[in-house]
């Protein structure tokens, strides 16, 4: 299944406080809950104004509809074609 990483801009994002992004959590659970076992969420990086979430789903469509459904912004989504790291050199 097709990996993706939604770009979403939350400006302010990494000076929320621990219950604010719990509470960012539960929603977007909630929501991944609805839509069934096809899209999961693996894991989000927050950064100062923005959060890079990593998703695996069956297509953006299905990305784009979680992000409508929880009220978060997808500005963009890509999906990864392929992974690099420290070992790819060897």
């Amino acid at each position: 299944m097709p990996k993706y990483v939604i770009e979403r801009d939350v400006p302010g994002i990494g000076n929320a406080t621990q219950e604010e992004v719990q509470t960012i959590s539960q929603k977007s659970c909630s929501v991944l809950n609805k839509l069934g076992p096809t899209i999961q969420w693996l894991h989000s990086y927050v950064t100062a104004d923005k959060i890079y979430c990593v998703y695996i789903a069956p297509d953006e469509k299905m990305v784009r509809e979680h992000a409508e459904q929880g009220g978060f912004p997808a500005n963009c989504v890509s999906e990864v074609r392929s992974v690099i790291d420290p070992t790819t050199a060897e």
